[in-house]
């Protein structure tokens, strides 16, 4: 039997892209995350990966045990069009050179980044020329794709996400392709029970923010619904993209009616609309503030999944 192709994850939150590379037969040998909640919940889940916690500024490449692909979904919040888009000049948007300071000194077959779709736009092109023109620098050969969770990994989300690969040899980057789409076969009712009763906590009553308008306007137990920052509500088919601020603002969280009434999703079925596995759970000791928040600000796993499996077969 061959040795699995191993694995170091950076910024590896709950572990979403780990899962995915995992899924797809990798061996994930050693990650970092800085968030001790998003720890605890990597920890929970992946027993067997050796993980640095602590801020990647402070951790020696020396430390990062040899491996064939190096991931990475560095902070996103500097180049999101959601936020300020300070890109580099915010610390967040700086974290890349630290994934180009491990690059320089293990040089690993291949380097998967992730992050958000405005990364190739952000400052008029310049940013996404300094990460492919340093990812050049370290001898690697990259190709990019923007792709949406519900056209690449059959989960009822928009979520678009830029994913760069790059490989070392120029014959592994001519020969991998990114996944082509699939046609969307799963609905958000497919995947969440609406004849299940949940907490209290998760229902509007009247004594919750936007309850009167939330009345009005969630009608239906087909659609899904979101809350705008200005209190406006739209109902989709689709379950609209997850964010990180899910966690500090719970309006953001999607709202569905279900027999019951009407309420949030739970963090649970976030993570279930994010592709995560019934046995991934957030473990005892993780707050509803920081489940939301880890679940808004971690990836679609079918489409990491499926882009880890076209790596796999190149350098098999």
């Amino acid at each position: 039997m061959l040795e699995k192709l191993r694995v170091g994850s950076m910024f590896a939150g709950i572990g979403g892209i780990c899962l995915g590379f995992k899924q797809a037969g990798f061996d994930v040998v050693w990650a970092n995350e800085l968030d001790a909640a998003a720890a605890r919940t990597y920890r929970s889940n992946f027993s067997n990966t050796v993980l640095a916690e602590g801020n990647i500024k402070t951790i020696s490449a020396v430390i990062v045990p040899d491996i064939d692909v190096l991931t990475a979904g560095f902070p996103c919040q500097a180049f999101s069009t959601a936020g300020k888009q300070k890109g580099f000049a915010d610390p967040r948007g700086n974290l890349f050179f630290e994934v180009a300071r491990i690059l320089d000194t293990k040089r690993p077959r291949v380097v998967f980044l992730e992050n958000v779709s405005n990364l190739s736009e952000h400052d008029g092109g310049r940013t996404f020329l300094v990460i492919y023109n340093s990812l050049a620098q370290f001898g690697y050969y990259v190709k990019y794709k923007v792709m949406d969770a519900q056209k690449y990994g059959d989960i009822p989300q928009k979520r678009e996400r830029i994913f760069l690969v790059g490989f070392r040899d120029f014959g592994d980057c001519e020969r991998f392709k990114f996944p082509e789409e699939l046609q969307l076969a799963k609905g958000v009712f497919d995947l969440i029970d609406i004849s299940q009763r949940h907490s209290d906590c998760y229902y509007y009553n009247e004594t919750t923010e936007y309850f009167k308008s939330v009345q009005a306007a969630v009608k239906s137990k087909s659609r899904i619904y979101r809350i705008g920052d200005g209190g406006a509500i739209r109902g989709c088919t689709k379950c609209p993209t997850f964010v990180a601020s899910m966690g500090d603002h719970f309006y953001r969280v999607p709202v569905i009616r279900d027999d019951f009434g009407i309420r949030r999703l739970t963090p649970a079925e976030c993570l279930t609309l994010q592709g995560f596995p019934k046995d991934f759970t957030f473990p005892s000791g993780v707050s509803m503030v920081d489940a939301y928040k880890q679940a808004g600000n971690s990836v679609c796993v079918p489409v990491i999944k499926r882009i880890a499996e076209n790596i796999r077969t190149v350098l098999s």
